[in-house]
């Protein structure tokens, strides 16, 4: 890219190859090629798992008015005061139990970075090099306002933006769309965008978690007595607000279990992660997982369909915190089955995803 800089000495790299409108004269800003550019989006992840850096993140998660909506008055002072004090140590410790050591990154970011390595590679491979394929976090680094800047200094003149969370939440998909539209707000020439739309019914996507489950199943001795399906809770007034996340949770579980061909009692469908003091949704994954043990079900297995690569809820809070009150429940044998991550299966339902949202722009 060639190096060069905005009237108000803002970096801008522009792709080789920009030109200068036919008749436009020669001082006329140079402009690349017409490309379309695909967005991938996940949550976020602290640049290290140090107290500042865990501070750094959590603020800028917690202070999102789409994941807590309390009045800012009475939520900041008890965000920075007491909880932005003492929770990083905790968060901290949980990150450094997961972190993938020899990247100096954590587990979300190096496997979004093969996902979309995977999913660049099937899409260019088909459209071309005028396809632009890349990835953000609604929180932490890559942002989103810098990875729309190089797509437009790309020559990016569309946009697909893809939020990578199967089931839509406001606490989700939301923000991370509102993120893509703040970042559009600082860009003097605006690119068409499209956003994804939730894809927790999407055949390939059911398939691709069925697929997960079976494989699993067929590597043990003993088939589980029931398939926890394990999604990130919300307060259970967002339900009653609108959200349409919880049924749509529903529906997952559901198709998964009538793509396996199994009896509803072969799956149970569970909500993890409650923050603060209201009512989440129910069941709770960590009470659930206890009350299966002591009821006769010593033997479970646990998949996270809402989670698009394994994370902090998955591989510590599950495969951790979970696992631990099954056990003293007296469950006897715990199975995680990972995200679906790079699978193969979920790479090609993400880009069949993406396929069906490019139509008619390449």
């Amino acid at each position: 890219m060639l190096d060069a800089r905005a009237p108000d000495g803002t970096p801008m790299f522009i792709e080789e190859g920009a030109t200068c409108p036919v008749h436009a004269p020669d001082d006329h800003p140079k402009i690349p090629p017409a490309k379309t550019g695909v967005l991938l989006a996940n949550l976020g992840t602290p640049d290290g798992y140090d107290y500042w850096n865990m501070r750094r993140y959590l603020n800028e998660f917690l202070s999102d008015k789409r994941v807590v909506d309390y009045s800012a008055w009475i939520w900041q002072p008890l965000l920075q005061a007491v909880i932005l004090t003492k929770r990083p140590f905790s968060s901290g410790a949980a990150y450094k139990s997961i972190w993938n050591e020899d990247a100096g990154e954590s587990p979300l970011l190096t496997i979004t970075k093969a996902q979309v390595s995977k999913i660049r590679d099937r899409l260019v491979g088909a459209h071309g090099d005028k396809l632009v394929v890349d990835f953000c976090m609604r929180y932490g680094n890559p942002s989103t306002r810098s990875k729309v800047r190089e797509m437009i200094q790309a020559g990016c003149t569309r946009i697909v933006f893809f939020p990578l969370y199967p089931q839509y939440a406001g606490a989700t998909t939301a923000t991370a769309n509102d993120q893509f539209f703040r970042a559009l707000m600082a860009e003097k020439w605006q690119p068409s965008v499209r956003t994804v739309p939730a894809y927790f019914e999407h055949p390939s996507y059911i398939d691709a978690l069925a697929r997960s489950v079976e494989r699993a199943y067929g590597a043990m001795e003993t088939k589980p007595d029931v398939l926890v399906a394990s999604y990130h809770g919300v307060p259970q007034r967002y339900l009653m607000e609108g959200d349409p996340y919880h049924c749509q949770c529903q529906k997952t579980s559901r198709l998964l279990k009538e793509r396996l061909g199994w009896a509803d009692t072969d799956i149970v469908t569970t909500f993890q992660s409650r923050f603060g003091p209201e009512e989440w949704l129910k069941p709770y994954t960590v009470e659930e997982v206890a009350r299966l043990a002591e009821h006769g079900k010593k033997r479970i297995a646990v998949i996270a369909p809402a989670f698009s690569a394994d994370c902090i809820e998955t591989l510590e809070e599950i495969n951790e915190e979970i696992r631990e009150s099954f056990e003293e429940a007296g469950g006897e044998h715990f199975t995680y089955i990972p995200c679906l991550n790079e699978d193969d299966a979920h790479m090609e339902a993400l880009v069949e995803v993406i396929e069906e949202n490019l139509a008619g722009w390449v």
